[in-house]
């Protein structure tokens, strides 16, 4: 490794990159193709965020059964695909070992600082920023850049339900978090119930049931489950067509609503409820695994705990369980703590406010990538936005007025309020195709 990966002499530059997960190396590898001078910060010991591989001994980023949802050909980098050996949806070892070839083929390792918190990000009076990082030796430092770039992710604090179940305090057994979920070999023998039926709760609840001695799946809403296939096809390959971004909203739930009838019934006929809301008005539930899981009686349906009480779970329908842990997969709150007060979250409910889903209006040089959610492959927005902002700081991509920008978020947060609601998570929401257009660059226009 070089010097600045283990705690040499901090480096200066022109441009903080905050992040070395998937979102920070794409960005890294925009701002090299532009030859800007740029540092890269992450608080790890390797690159590769929640995929990152991790040493002997050191607690994961991400459980051990996580695999990609999306197709390797889609969430690889343009330029450097996944290796032919690797399977159509690669596990979270080969994911990590991917993103550190990236990084090593790019030539961004001499760039990252590994093993650096950052701590404080202001803007001074002459508008430059001043970051102030930690290293693992407790050093402390400031330095000043010209812009700085957030490419940290959005799964940041684990968001435990509100209210928690009453008698919570009580409970007997082990309660934690997805977040510090590592392996389903973990509880062995052990009854558990899982919360929550995102793409977290799914995969967990799947996992934990080839090792508990039972595994139920309390869901309090539903979703739509979606199969990682569709006609053979993987679904974000669906989603990335032509002819499907030429169809109309209703067109598509109507398309995908027929096949996921003919591919697995009705969600009532597992045991667990109906989505309330329409295909596409939310997020959806990918996973090939749970309904199956649940048909083979690995999983037990459960609606909404009502309380707890020693080792027995009680649900809201009145059935009684006895547990020895509860997994919340609840989700994520957006959370950067070592940003101004309200950047970017200071829209009502939370909602992140940024022009392009990337500039924070009024805070010349600070930009985001990666804070955006997709139905499908993150990946090719992520290098979007990322050719974007290079653009952006180095001058080729000039920005509108700061009032141009807040009616560009108004309008956004507008539609994405009429199709998903005032939630934290749908300001965030992007249509693939159409934001690609949005980024493409000016010769390809």
């Amino acid at each position: 490794m070089s010097g600045s990966q283990t705690g040499g002499a901090p480096r200066t530059a022109t441009v903080c990159v905050i992040g070395a997960g998937p979102s920070g190396l794409a960005t890294a590898h925009a701002l090299a193709g532009r030859g800007v001078d740029f540092v890269c910060l992450e608080q790890a010991p390797d690159v590769g965020g929640l995929w990152r591989q991790t040493a002997a001994g050191e607690p994961g980023p991400g459980y051990r059964s996580l695999h990609l949802n999306s197709s390797k050909q889609l969430t690889a980098f343009v330029g450097f695909p996944m290796p032919d050996a690797f399977p159509l949806y690669p596990g979270h070892a080969d994911v990590a070992a991917y993103l550190r070839s990236f990084a090593e083929w790019a030539g961004l390792l001499d760039r990252v600082e590994l093993r650096t918190e950052v701590l404080a990000v202001r803007q001074d009076g002459d508008g430059a920023w001043t970051v102030t990082s930690r290293q693992a030796r407790g050093q402390e430092t400031e330095r000043r850049f010209a812009q700085v770039i957030v490419a940290s992710g959005h799964n940041t604090v684990a968001l435990p339900p509100n209210p928690l179940p009453p008698g919570s305090d009580s409970f007997a057994g082990t309660i934690l978090h997805s977040m510090d979920y590592r392996d389903g070999a973990d509880f062995a023998g052990q009854r558990v119930v899982v919360v929550g039926m995102g793409a977290s709760g799914v995969d967990i609840a799947a996992d934990l049931s080839r090792h508990a001695a039972r595994t139920s799946l309390s869901v309090r809403r539903a979703l739509h489950i979606v199969p990682k296939q569709l006609f053979g096809m993987s679904v974000d390959l669906i989603a990335d067509a032509p002819w499907w971004g030429e169809m109309t909203m209703p067109e598509k739930r109507a398309f995908i609503g027929q096949a996921l009838l003919v591919a697995r019934g009705r969600l009532s006929d597992y045991g667990l409820p109906e989505p309330d809301h329409p295909l596409f008005s939310s997020a959806v539930t990918i996973s090939d695994e749970i309904l199956s899981r649940i048909r083979h009686g690995g999983v037990t349906p459960r609606p909404e705990i009502a309380s707890l009480d020693g080792d027995r779970v009680t649900f809201t329908d009145g059935t009684v369980e006895e547990a020895d842990a509860i997994v919340y997969c609840t989700g994520f709150r957006m959370a950067f703590p070592f940003l101004p007060a309200g950047c970017p979250t200071d829209g009502p409910h939370g909602q992140v406010r940024l022009y392009r889903r990337m500039v924070a209006p009024g805070r010349p040089g600070l930009y985001f990538v990666g804070l955006i959610r997709p139905v499908g492959s993150i990946t090719r927005l992520v290098e979007a936005q990322a050719r974007w902002v290079a653009r952006a700081v180095d001058g080729a991509e000039p920005l509108p007025a700061e009032g141009v920008m807040r009616d560009e978020i108004d309008l956004y947060l507008k539609e994405v309020e009429e199709r998903y609601g005032p939630s934290q998570g749908a300001s965030v929401q992007v249509d693939i195709p159409a934001y690609l257009r949005e980024l493409r660059e000016p010769q390809d226009a």
